[in-house]
């Protein structure tokens, strides 16, 4: 099996692969990527270098479109980041800067066609990545775009969530569409202390991204126009969602509390199942025990005080309408439990608020007769990946898992 161990693989190798920049890659690189100026390359890169020329972006475009592994996502926006520097990296220092092991920035290469580690880093070059040791000499704009294409690849906002602070009961990240007919929820100025309502947030500044009102869901006529109209208004939840995460402060204040619980108990009751469902299936591979709590009645108060009595100090709650009563009597349960209570909800309902250490909001849709629930799910993820930087062996703990797969070959090759 291929370690990734190759003989060009390490900082000497660097140099004499360097010395050999722009020679032909091996058969498979060239059945993936093309011949040099081929109608492919032409397509993925030519044509947009002018409009995104930058090193981030062509970074980015070359990672987009594959199915990867969390383990390789991380590797991919830290690549990202660090995309000035990305052509004069070895493999282990790749694996260092992403906190990886060596071996899995091979199975990213492969995963992305390459034989290899050597063959995506010859690729990095002959997309023109400018040098610069940790972007000295990129300048700023590359920097930034760098940035941004570590976001679009799933970027967790490490150095955001460090700034979290603390704050008293039901500390609250607001994700709502606008509506004239309440406060501003957008993000753009620091969060006033209000224990028992929304933040309210300021306008944000000009570029913040502004729907386009061409594209609106009032836009949307025609065959299929009410289909379209219930996407474009889950859109538009997500963009109310991406405001509000300008603040990280109550995210990384909700991963702190959930990232040190031993065990951790996730609640969701009816609609809110499957959201909590979803997110305890994805922490179960970073955290060591999560514990999924989906019975009703009396029951669900036992299992609440048997977490508590295995040494949990805070819980989890998904809550999307209709709100289920017998919630407000689980979250009774955990706060007399002594267990600090992170709730992720649509709106600030009173009766979960004031039960709720930390209230995180994002909106559901609902234009369809169902409600959609995409920005809820969404602020789950968010959530879980800011917890993955307050694990200690999180990272060692999905490389087991993706090991163990391999192994027992859980998962189709797709």
């Amino acid at each position: 099996m291929n370690t990734g161990h190759n003989a060009d693989d390490g900082p000497a190798g660097n140099r004499d692969d360097f010395a050999g920049f722009g020679g032909r890659d091996v058969a498979g690189d060239r059945d993936v990527l093309g011949e040099r100026g081929g109608r492919g390359d032409r397509d993925v890169f030519g044509d947009r270098d002018d409009r995104d020329g930058d090193a981030a972006s062509r970074l980015l475009r070359l990672f987009e479109g594959h199915r990867l592994t969390p383990v390789q996502r991380r590797i991919a926006h830290c690549l990202a980041q660090h995309a000035a520097d990305a052509p004069f990296l070895s493999s282990i220092e790749v694996a260092e800067l992403a906190g990886v092991s060596q071996p899995s920035v091979t199975r990213f290469a492969m995963a992305l066609g390459y034989s290899g580690y050597p063959g995506l880093r010859r690729r990095f070059r002959e997309l023109g990545v400018r040098p610069g040791r940790n972007g000295e000499d990129a300048g700023p704009d590359a920097r930034a775009s760098a940035h941004t294409a570590a976001h679009r690849l799933s970027d967790g906002g490490a150095a955001g969530r460090a700034a979290g602070r603390e704050q008293g009961p039901a500390e609250t990240l607001q994700a709502t569409p606008e509506d004239p007919r309440r406060p501003s929820s957008r993000p753009g100025a620091p969060a006033r202390p209000a224990p028992q309502d929304p933040v309210p947030l300021d306008s944000p500044p000009e570029d913040a991204g502004h729907p386009d009102p061409d594209h609106g869901p009032d836009r949307a006529t025609g065959p299929g126009g009410e289909y379209r109209r219930a996407v474009l208004a889950e859109i538009e939840n997500l963009r109310a969602l991406a405001r509000s995460l300008d603040d990280p402060g109550p995210v990384a204040e909700a991963a702190r509390l959930l990232a040190a619980s031993r065990p951790l108990p996730v609640l969701g009751l009816r609609a809110a199942a499957a959201q909590a469902a979803g997110f305890a299936y994805f922490a179960a591979k970073v955290h060591p025990d999560v514990r999924p709590l989906h019975e009703a009645g009396s029951l669900l108060a036992d299992r609440i005080e048997q977490a508590a009595a295995a040494g949990a100090t805070a819980l989890l709650c998904f809550a999307l309408p209709r709100y289920p009563a017998e919630l407000v009597d689980a979250l009774r349960a955990a706060r007399t439990a002594g267990l600090s209570v992170v709730t992720v909800a649509d709106r600030r309902v009173p009766s979960l608020a004031g039960l709720s250490h930390v209230l995180l909001t994002a909106a559901v849709g609902t234009h369809l007769v169902f409600d959609t629930a995409c920005a809820p799910m969404m602020l789950g993820r968010v959530l879980l990946e800011a917890m993955c930087d307050e694990l200690p062996g999180a990272q060692a703990r999905l490389e087991a898992f993706e090991a163990s797969a391999a192994a027992r070959e859980v998962f189709l090759i797709d």
